[in-house]
């Protein structure tokens, strides 16, 4: 009696109120252990996330564990939420050459990182997992968006180590970047031309690094803002362009009102797309 009430009581949470519904990119619904098949079969994961959803963080740290559980330290972990030049004390805190208080103080972290990020850096931690800084120093997106790609001539070679390989390949028709366009500009028309390009330099760099630090045999799951890969574009089309043969799966996070269906506009968003009820409270 006691397992048939459980099992009714399960049954019921699950399909009354869920907190979010999982679906490929045409909008059949799958389960999740759909998704762990299809990541540990693949090269390179990009988990976009919404950064303030808390169904992202959670299905990120689920998706770490169960990864993990099948390819132990095969598993290399990678975040735009790191910036480069904080690769050495990122490494240092994750091979437990320095306390916590001391990376976190030190390094340069999100707002949200003690509710979000943080659980995943302490499991690479505890395993013994690599856990690869990827984005590109926010000071040098910031020349891009004042000066273009050309801005970035005038660096050093040292601070050009944090960055993707010049002059990077760009394609200004992606849809990702003519939105950024339609977006508001930052005073004239050069300058608006140049937001997605600094959008773009930081796609470059995730993609170049994840690269780097991916080998065959391995599983990258990278954790980035959606709009970084939605529809195949950003971090995606870098990858492509830089490896042709890596094997990709993608997935997105969208918030709406009814979780029967994907929404029209959200078809096509990834492989697979997790629709998450837009009152769920959020991390920050």
């Amino acid at each position: 009696m006691l397992i048939l009430l459980l099992f009714i009581l399960f049954t019921a949470l699950k399909t009354d109120k869920p907190a979010y519904v999982l679906f490929d990119g045409n909008g059949k619904q799958k389960d999740y252990k759909d998704l762990v098949k299809d990541a540990l079969d693949a090269d390179i994961i990009l988990f976009g996330e919404l950064h303030n959803n808390p169904i992202s963080h959670w299905l990120q740290l689920s998706l770490t564990t169960d990864l993990f559980n099948s390819k132990g330290t095969g598993l290399v972990l990678g975040a735009e939420m790191f910036e480069h030049d904080n690769s050495l004390i990122l490494q240092e805190y994750i091979s437990q050459k320095i306390r916590e208080n001391n990376f976190e103080k030190e390094a340069k972290l999100w707002d949200n990182y003690s509710t979000d990020y943080r659980p995943l850096a302490q499991f690479a931690r505890d395993n013994s997992l690599d856990f690869v800084a990827t984005n590109i120093p926010r000071r040098y997106a910031a020349i891009v968006a004042r000066d273009g790609f050309e801005g970035l001539d005038q660096l050093s070679e040292e601070a050009k180590t944090h960055i993707a390989p010049l002059p990077i390949p760009y394609d200004p028709e992606l849809n990702c970047y003519r939105q950024m366009l339609s977006m508001g500009g930052m005073g004239d028309a050069h300058a608006s031309e140049n937001l997605p390009r600094a959008q773009a330099i930081k796609d470059a760099t995730m993609a170049y690094f994840i690269l780097q630090q991916w080998s065959k045999g391995k599983t990258f799951l990278h954790f980035n803002g959606a709009y970084h890969s939605d529809r195949y574009e950003g971090i995606y089309w870098y990858l492509r362009e830089y490896d042709p043969k890596v094997k990709i799966l993608t997935i997105s996070t969208v918030e709406q009102d009814n979780l029967g269906k994907p929404e029209e506009g959200s078809l096509g968003l990834a492989d697979y797309i997790i629709c998450v009820d837009s009152l769920m409270t959020k991390t920050y």
